[in-house]
């Protein structure tokens, strides 16, 4: 007679050195709290001065505020007590970041009967040969997930990685919580309602970091508003906050842009914001995975104009969801802007196709699925011994 039991839940340990605020943490807060509603046990240890942590808590998210916030030995040797307290309680440690991994895969390597390392690479900021990193991901780490299918083959080729180690797992969001809440020709209450003008309005959904492209961004706005004067009457939206925000603004004064563009800072209420564009954009530079805004975006019927860096070609579909421009280059992100402001049909039909493509890809249950199945094959590998 078969045994037809469901699996036993898992106990995970999530850890976070950084203090700042963005996807990556959104999507360690969304998967962690998605686990603990299938009935897992979550743990996330992290700096006591990291965003992360009210956040954590507000969410009801089990934390602990421990000091691994740097590369050294006092952050180890805390880390070290609280793994060998603690190590019998856990089935995986999944780490997130350069430090918070070094420090764990130390720490494990110096106490016996350790839960195996899973680690997941959220950006595809090349990564360094040296023998040391590689004995990070290669011996200290049991598996590799990257946040796109693009990083995976990054890190196969530059660094070597066996395919077979490395899994891409692209970032879930919740579908019942992004989706339009207004057809795209009746936005005028919820403008009204967000405080905004209404008039037609393009928005960005990023940290306010140098990277994100927001002054390239300002930049290509002046070269609509000169080569196109009709499209005078649109606003861009900045939605979030970060480092950049002093010198953006100062570079919406010098632009004179100051009627023109909206900084409205961090907001809890995302979708409405969302559903209160005309369509999205991100003119990243950096290093992306797949942008949790971008998916949001889509979920909530927005056409997207962004860059070929990263795996963002894993969401945006170039003239069918939006427009993938090069980087770095104001001019041609202009001219990707102007075609979306000319044509109402086009924004309505490439609007259609990104919350049909989200629909069908960027559900929470795919990444839980796989990132369950991940740990789970870890965690059997270690006892096995292999």
């Amino acid at each position: 007679m078969s045994d037809n039991k469901p699996p036993r839940p898992l106990s995970i340990l999530h850890t976070e050195n950084s203090t700042g605020w963005g996807g990556q943490e959104i999507r360690i807060l969304t998967e962690a709290r998605g686990m603990l509603g299938r009935g897992h046990k979550v743990m996330l240890l992290t700096p006591a001065n990291a965003e992360i942590l009210p956040a954590a808590k507000k969410l009801g998210i089990p934390t602990t505020a421990i000091d691994i916030g740097k590369k050294r030995i006092f952050p180890l040797l805390r880390l070290h007590r609280w793994l060998a307290r603690h190590r019998a309680e856990y089935d995986v440690i999944n780490t997130h970041s350069s430090t918070d991994s070094w420090l764990s895969a130390v720490a494990c390597a110096t106490l016996r009967n350790m839960p195996p390392i899973v680690r997941t690479r959220h950006v595809s900021t090349p990564i360094n040969n040296h023998r040391s990193t590689r004995w990070l991901y290669t011996s200290a780490t049991k598996h590799i997930v990257t946040a796109g299918e693009a990083l995976r083959q990054q890190l196969h080729r530059e660094n070597g990685y066996a395919l077979a180690n490395m899994t891409s797992v692209r970032t879930g969001i919740d579908l019942q919580r992004y989706q339009p809440l207004c057809a795209p020709t009746d936005k005028t209450a919820l403008r009204m309602k967000l405080g905004l003008s209404d008039v037609p309005a393009l928005g960005v959904l990023a940290t306010l970091r140098d990277w994100k492209g927001h002054r390239d961004l300002l930049d290509a706005m002046v070269i609509v508003r000169e080569k196109h004067p009709p499209l005078r009457h649109w606003r861009l939206v900045m939605i979030g906050d970060g480092p950049e925000r002093e010198r953006l603004a100062a570079r919406i004064a010098e632009l004179n842009l100051q009627s023109v563009v909206r900084m409205v800072g961090n907001q809890e209420n995302v979708p409405e914001w969302l559903s209160a564009l005309d369509f999205l954009t991100l003119p990243s530079y950096g290093a992306e995975g797949v942008p949790q805004s971008i998916m949001q975006g889509m979920a909530c019927g927005l056409a997207v104009v962004s860059t070929t860096v990263g795996a963002i070609n894993e969401a945006v579909q170039e003239g069918v969801t939006g427009y993938m421009v090069k980087p770095r280059d104001p001019a041609i992100l202009a001219d990707a802007l102007a075609k979306l402001m000319n044509d109402n049909a086009l924004r309505a039909r490439m609007g259609n196709a990104s919350q049909a493509y989200a629909q069908e890809h960027f559900g929470i249950d795919v990444m839980l699925d796989k990132m369950e199945a991940i740990f789970r094959a870890a965690a059997v590998a270690q006892h096995a011994g292999y």
